[in-house]
């Protein structure tokens, strides 16, 4: 069986995330567990002209910038008028950008006048769209930081949980959940035992209990729980599961106020943190008013349930969704080596493949382990057919995560992020590989080696295949898989190889990837009848395949013969189809 996709819209994004407090910090300290002031923290400001040059250049079209919003932080900030949070409820010394303190403010971290810290983020925001890049930060919608207070919030606004009656466990009109009669216990008591520096900060003291930003009903929750945040309220009744949608939830109104406030900011879109666990009715009533008022706005959800794929876009009105549980899990399987090419065959015609232009695919972000680590793959080249395949099987966005491109590792324990092959998301850190292509600020690769130069240069060059490409932009596709394996094709490992086509009325490619890594594979790639009759082109006729992308490889073959190819491992082949 293969798919013909609908025509789709021109959605072939390429969005670079920086993680912003990571991205251009020179400090090479990295004391484990160390204060920003010892181990340094990058800033608005060090995302200069050179930084957004060379990431234009680079093909991206957006930048998420993640962790802007304002999160708990063990760092004190109390002489700025912004109140101190207890460290028992703060992942590491710079904390969870995930864990929001104040919708309506920006990480004091990331300014170099903290009182100026919002002008520095706007400055940023135009310096960015004036290289032709768009702009994406994080909306972060299912939880908030334990000790959430807004010290910026607009003059009128209701703080979140200001105007709530404590004493129910859950009522509509409330922006949290109440576990009544419980106190709250963190499970991180002796977080200061690494430090004995740390300025005394007042102690939290939740009663009622709120629920955890999980959902788990307890006061007490586990050290491997979201026990640093607390669950927003959107209608949902986490005791007993039914929807209380009208009169609409007080907290939807909030909550679309925060989406405004930044659609006002110039921002082009929102990465929308664990969407799925906010209702879809929800999105569907705010996503709509958004794009009133800022029709080119994107909404890219974060979600992990394929179930819920469908309603996500059609009903919740989502741009974008994580092909994660999908894409990303099969791709890595045969990046690992214990994988199936079929499983990629699978995802289309089971999970997306009538709305592949609205699929977001990635092979690392912030929460995912990183390609060169121990624990993925241990060599970043093994990302060649991968992140190949995530950047032209369909229309739709393709996303990298900075220092993807070197071959960051992350090795090691940072603080609070322990060595899992992550970047920390939690902690105040250089990244050496990182400052290599940093170079005190000149975004150039000065320190790089010549293996992180090559690897860039691939990465660069596939951005660009993409950007150049009208058939991977607006291209249908064609999976070449049922025409090739079980014997049909020999030598062809429908296992480790997977071939398609991308095309349109101006350009046709056939495109192969060898995900094994150890053997090569040289047979003869069959394209069926249907196909050349799809692209409107004669299958009896002479064609030349021409690969536009890693290689000279030229080859003049009659279409039913097939074509030839040899394949080493973790390569892969793009070719141009003339005739």
């Amino acid at each position: 069986m293969y798919m013909e996709s609908a025509v789709p819209t021109m959605d072939k994004l390429i969005i670079y995330q920086i993680f912003t407090r990571l991205f251009g910090n020179q400090n090479t300290t990295n004391r484990p567990y160390g204060s920003r002031d010892e181990n340094g923290v990058g800033k608005f400001n060090d995302i200069n002209e050179a930084a957004l040059k060379a990431i234009r250049q680079f093909g991206a079209s957006h930048i998420w910038f993640t962790g802007v919003i304002e999160h708990a932080t063990e760092t004190n900030y109390s002489d700025q008028g912004i109140r101190p949070d207890d460290p028992t409820v703060v992942k590491g010394r710079a904390g969870s950008p995930y864990a929001v303190k104040d919708y309506y403010d920006v990480d004091p971290d990331l300014a170099v006048d903290v009182p100026n810290r919002m002008a520095e983020f706007e400055a940023l925001v135009l310096r960015t769209q004036s290289h032709g890049l768009k702009v994406i930060i994080d909306f972060v919608p299912n939880h908030v930081a334990r000790q959430y207070q807004s010290d910026c919030k607009p003059a009128g606004v209701a703080d979140l949980g200001q105007n709530d009656d404590t004493s129910l466990a859950f009522s509509s009109a409330n922006n949290f959940y109440y576990l009544p009669g419980q106190q709250f216990v963190s499970p991180d008591q002796d977080s200061l035992q690494h430090r004995a520096e740390s300025t005394p900060v007042p102690k939290l003291t939740e009663f009622p209990a709120k629920v955890t930003g999980s959902g788990s009903l307890t006061a007490t929750p586990d050290i491997n729980d979201w026990y640093e945040t607390v669950k927003l309220n959107y209608g949902y009744n986490v005791f007993d599961g039914s929807l209380h949608l009208d009169p609409i939830p007080v907290t939807w109104h909030q909550m679309l106020d925060i989406l405004l406030f930044w659609a006002e900011k110039g921002v082009d879109g929102f990465r929308c943190d664990m969407a799925h666990m906010v209702p879809v009715a929800f999105w569907n009533w705010a996503i709509s008013r958004v794009k009133q008022r800022y029709p080119r706005l994107i909404f890219i959800a974060e979600i992990y349930d394929p179930g819920l794929y469908r309603s996500f876009i059609f009903e919740g009105r989502f741009d974008y969704l994580y092909d994660k549980v999908g894409l990303y899990d099969a791709v890595r399987r045969l990046m690992e080596g214990h994988g199936s090419c079929y499983e990629l065959t699978s995802v289309w015609q089971h999970e997306s493949g009538d709305f592949a232009q609205h699929m977001l695919r990635f092979l690392e972000t912030h929460d995912e382990q990183r390609i060169a680590s121990r624990f993925f793959t241990n060599d970043p080249w093994a990302a060649i057919p991968g992140m190949t395949l995530a950047a032209t099987m369909h229309t739709g966005p393709v996303l990298l995560y900075f220092g993807q491109e070197i071959g960051v590792r992350a090795e090691g324990v940072e603080g609070f992020s322990g060595d899992d092959g992550r970047t920390t998301i939690f902690d105040y850190w250089g990244l050496p590989d990182w400052q290599g292509w940093l170079n005190q600020g000149r975004y150039d690769g000065g320190g790089l080696t010549d293996n992180q130069r090559s690897l860039r240069a691939f990465y660069q060059q596939l951005n660009h295949l993409v950007i150049n490409s009208d058939a991977i932009q607006n291209g249908y596709f064609y999976d070449l898989q049922y025409a090739n394996d079980n014997g049909q094709s020999p030598g062809y490992d429908a296992h480790q190889v997977y071939s398609y086509l991308r095309y349109t009325e101006r350009q046709q490619l056939l495109i192969v990837c060898n995900f094994s890594s150890k053997n090569t594979h040289s047979t003869t790639i069959t394209i069926p009848q249907a196909a050349f009759e799809a692209m409107q082109k004669d299958a009896a006729r002479t064609h030349w395949f021409s690969d536009i992308f890693m290689s000279d490889t030229r080859i003049e073959t009659s279409g039913l013969a097939g074509v030839p190819i040899h394949l080493p491992p973790r390569s892969v082949r793009v070719f141009e189809i003339k005739s």
